[in-house]
């Protein structure tokens, strides 16, 4: 298989002689199911015998490679008077990430240890396991949700000594109020539901929740972000189906624009949730609340091309993959909203607002104009209460004008 990445018998004759040669065709193999292309895949392996030949020097083994060492193999190629692609050694960042992509692959043989966890607060992190648990088993809380807030209590218990019963709310609140406004509501949100879920294990006092500042919000002051429908439009024209990531663009657009799905809705999207005989689509949302939804024709359509002509032939689950390789599903819903803030830029549409959710307001809306009632919206939306949908209530400005009544005039006595 390596005489098909190099022109001559040379380099693959070095390759298989190198301390890492037994390794190399699977490596290989590895990264072409992957998707990378045979020219990358051959500066992968030139990464690799550059790895072993460094490796050898030190009269050290494969098996003891790890983070530590993929460190040192940076310094020694700032050093190095060559560079694994032939080049000066200002590339070396490529080659370290390349020969950390072979260290997980080691690792994944079983050749190289696993990576430790870091362990510098060993009595937490079994904490912030159970509370991941919890949080996902018992609230049905997303995975990015569950993140977030794990992100923030990690920070909290870096603060205090790690022991729940001689937590005070001076304390709690310092760490609630260090944060930006904009972030208020999430740390108050993350910190009170960890002191709730320690409240029932009886790790904490139940009195330490009341000593979470309240942010005020209120959901229905502002009008929903939305884009009128023409820039809808000229954001889903600017998504080229003749390529493939054009065609899967064009999919997700669809996908948020017709059915108001949210950006984790695109992550988890398998090809399993997809009924073609029926026209149905199977939407796992907040709370892990399944729902079916119908399958336009349009949007059903851009699906199928994307799954014909622009979606690698990878045995992934997901319907929606990275491009470049590695092939794999996207990390989280961010990557979503980088797609549709790109289709904006490209659509040159002036928006304030340019990630995936302005597509679901839109979506709303334009269903509020043509005449469908909240109940439908909400349906649609999946809202657990109708509340959620009452905010797009307000998007008929000039209505809502006709029908407002005037201020009561203030007489004097």
């Amino acid at each position: 298989m390596l005489t098909s990445y190099f022109r001559v018998t040379y380099p693959v004759t070095r390759l298989r002689g190198a301390l890492a040669g037994r390794f190399v065709d699977g490596f290989a193999q590895h990264l072409d199911e992957a998707g990378f292309k045979p020219a990358t895949i051959r500066e992968y392996l030139r990464v690799v015998r550059h790895l072993s030949a460094w490796t050898e020097g030190r009269g050290d083994a494969l098996e003891n490679l790890d983070d530590g060492s993929m460190e040192a193999f940076g310094r020694h190629l700032r050093r190095c008077c060559r560079c694994v692609t032939g080049k000066k050694v200002r590339k070396n960042g490529h080659a370290v990430a390349r020969a950390r992509v072979f260290l997980t692959y080691l690792r994944e043989l079983g050749v190289v240890e696993s990576a430790r966890v870091d362990s510098r607060r060993p009595a937490e992190r079994p904490l912030l396991d159970a509370f991941r648990r919890f949080m996902f088993e018992h609230r049905g809380l997303a995975e990015s949700t569950t993140t977030m807030y794990l992100r923030i209590i990690a920070k909290f218990l870096d603060m205090t000594d790690g022991d729940s019963s001689r937590w005070n709310a001076g304390e709690i609140r310092a760490f609630v109020l260090g944060y930006p406004h904009r972030q208020l509501k999430n740390v108050a949100s993350a910190l009170r539901a960890f002191l709730r879920y320690l409240i029932a294990e009886g790790r904490c006092p139940a009195a330490l929740e009341g000593a979470i500042p309240k942010v005020a919000s209120w959901r229905l002051a502002t009008l929903p972000r939305y884009l009128p429908a023409s820039d809808v439009e000229r954001i889903i024209a600017a998504c080229d189906p003749s390529t493939p990531v054009g065609c899967r663009d064009r999919a997700i657009v669809l996908l948020l624009a017709r059915l108001g799905l949210r950006a984790g809705d695109i992550v988890g999207l398998g090809l399993a949730d997809i009924d073609w005989q029926e026209a149905h689509l199977l939407v796992s949302g907040k709370g892990r609340r399944e729902v079916r939804l119908p399958l336009p024709q349009e949007v059903g359509d851009a699906i199928m091309a994307y799954l014909e002509h622009g979606r690698p032939p990878v045995a992934i689950t997901q319907v929606f993959l990275r491009t470049p390789a590695p092939v794999r599903p996207f990390a989280d819903s961010s990557v979503v909203s980088g797609i549709v803030a790109r289709a904006i830029r490209r659509a040159g549409v002036t928006a304030r607002f340019r990630g995936a959710h302005v597509l679901r307001h839109s979506a709303a809306t334009q269903m509020l104009r043509q005449g469908a009632s909240l109940d439908q919206i909400g349906a649609v939306l999946r809202h657990a209460s109708i509340e959620s949908t009452a905010h797009y209530a307000k998007v008929d400005v000039a209505l809502l004008r006709m029908v407002a009544q005037p201020w009561p005039e203030v007489t004097s006595c």
